[in-house]
């Protein structure tokens, strides 16, 4: 086996270490703290890149509702992370129709869990006049249609108390959004978290528990 060493550089005349320059010492730290500089403006950008982007804090955010002038009987519908939420100012009478037929339905009593607590009853809202829920239906995603009590529908039937109707599969729920027995949708029109800001003011995706 066989080695070889080779020689090692040797200074060459004139120059030997001397004593650090301390202009040049300042120089060379003035550089290193611009390129310190310079790779800390560098990392903004990358780090501002992993930050949630508008479009999807929009998706996720609350949305602020004004139902003044939401009239009795008339539903308006919102967007909330991509969904159509409902809101509908119920009238007496509609109310009224929520009572009578719990034997036709599939969950009455809304013990499965597709809304809030403050929401589980007979209305399923926190102001008996005022539904919130996510129109789409429990099947298949479709979306329902309101078709009010006494409609000549004939998907419905005579006695219907008025509600919504899956055109795609004929799913029906009442106006508190509980689907009717034996229908394709397995579980109740899903009440989104909310509150109220006022009176008229109305807050989706955020309650007093947030």
């Amino acid at each position: 086996m066989v080695t070889s060493t080779l020689p090692l550089p040797q200074p060459l005349p004139g120059s030997e270490p001397q004593a650090a320059d301390p202009e040049r010492r300042t120089w060379l730290i003035a550089t290193g703290a611009a390129g310190g500089v310079a790779a800390a403006g560098t990392a903004v950008p990358l780090l501002s890149s992993f930050a949630p982007s508008e479009r999807a804090r929009a998706q996720g955010a609350a949305v602020e509702v004004d139902i003044a002038a939401l009239a009795p009987g008339q539903m308006t519908t919102v967007e909330w992370r991509g969904k159509p939420v409902w809101i509908v100012r119920r009238t007496a009478a509609m109310l009224a129709a929520l009572g009578g037929h719990d034997a036709q339905l599939a969950d009455p009593a809304s013990a499965r869990e597709q809304q809030p607590a403050y929401a589980t009853n007979v209305q399923r809202s926190t102001r008996p006049e005022i539904f919130v829920v996510i129109g789409i239906c429990t099947h298949l995603g479709c979306s329902p249609t309101a078709v009010p009590q006494g409609s000549a529908h004939p998907s419905v039937g005579g006695d219907w108390p008025g509600g919504f109707f899956c055109p795609c599969h004929g799913s029906t729920f009442d106006g508190a959004g509980r689907v009717f027995r034996n229908k394709p949708a397995p579980t109740n029109l899903e009440v989104p978290p909310h509150r109220y800001l006022s009176d008229t003011r109305l807050l989706i995706g955020e309650d007093a528990q947030a």
